[in-house]
């Protein structure tokens, strides 16, 4: 890790943010944290906050001055992320950032089954034509998550077949992201599609997390028109709605299928089994 370059790390309050934050902070790299409320920001060493939302160009502007390496972690899902994102980058470039470093989703394209994953395709060309130097880390589905899937009754709904997903753990994410802040200009105009080590269909997701919490966690297929009713009673919009139940039907599109070698490539170890995940999180 260069400590010529300046770093800063956007989402530090949140899961994946935070944990790219600790590494940097661990490594003894000084950063800027640019959260929406500095108060909220971790206290680690070598760290800074600096207020912004995404939305707000003005402040994100302020907060990025003098920095060469930003970590884009998206936006929380709202309707109006996309939005955010391309203020974001814009202030970024006012500021004089040399390389953005952006979170993305696997195989992002503007007509990807899984809705938000569309949302990350167009925040991708609106950071290419900024003329940043960048890269795209684009996640699968977080392995850490898997367990949410399962309701109260221990079954997963949803519809999406026989289709598989190559989960990947938030660590890796993490750890790879470090390694490209590390040395961005190797990294410059690349995209890692990020995975786990095994395309799994949501019945073998079942089995892992059984396997491990010793719970009887089964796999019940709906139909579209069946996960929709199912959702219906959260009362959320209807962008939300679309979002979670594509994400079911892009991975029986077989749109989040494909384990690939990226995170080994990038950290020089192989990625993280599920099983191994949910051990973790279950063992504390």
């Amino acid at each position: 890790m260069t400590h010529d370059a300046t770093y800063a790390v956007t989402g530090a309050t949140g899961r994946l943010g935070g944990r790219i934050a600790r590494r940097l902070s661990a490594a003894g790299v000084p950063q800027t944290l640019v959260v929406r409320d500095p108060g909220r920001a971790p206290h680690l060493p070598g760290a800074t906050a600096a207020g912004g939302s995404y939305g707000d160009r003005d402040r994100i502007r302020s907060a990025l001055r003098g920095i060469d390496r930003v970590l884009l972690v998206s936006a929380a899902e709202t309707a109006d992320r996309l939005d955010q994102h391309r203020t974001f980058v814009d202030a970024a470039v006012d500021a004089g950032v040399s390389h953005l470093v952006y979170v993305s989703f696997f195989r992002a394209a503007p007509d990807a089954t899984f809705t938000l994953a569309r949302d990350h395709w167009h925040t991708e060309q609106h950071i290419r034509a900024s003329g940043l130097e960048f890269t795209f880390l684009r996640d699968n589905f977080y392995a850490d998550f898997m367990p949410y899937l399962a309701g109260d009754d221990d079954v997963i709904r949803g519809p999406a077949g026989d289709g598989r997903a190559a989960v990947v753990a938030q660590d890796d994410i993490a750890d790879a992201a470090v390694a490209v802040l590390a040395s961005a200009p190797e990294h410059a105009g690349s995209t890692y599609e990020l995975t786990g080590p095994e395309s799994l269909s949501l019945t073998e997701i079942a089995t892992v997390l059984s396997e491990v919490t010793g719970r009887t966690i089964s796999y019940h297929p709906e139909t579209v028109e069946e996960a929709y009713r199912s959702r219906a009673g959260y009362g959320a919009p209807d962008w939300q709605l679309d979002a979670w139940v594509s994400t079911y039907t892009a991975i029986g599109a077989g749109e989040l299928d494909g384990a690939g070698g990226a995170i080994e490539r990038l950290t020089g170890r192989p990625a993280t089994p599920l099983a191994e995940v949910v051990r973790a999180a279950y063992t504390g």
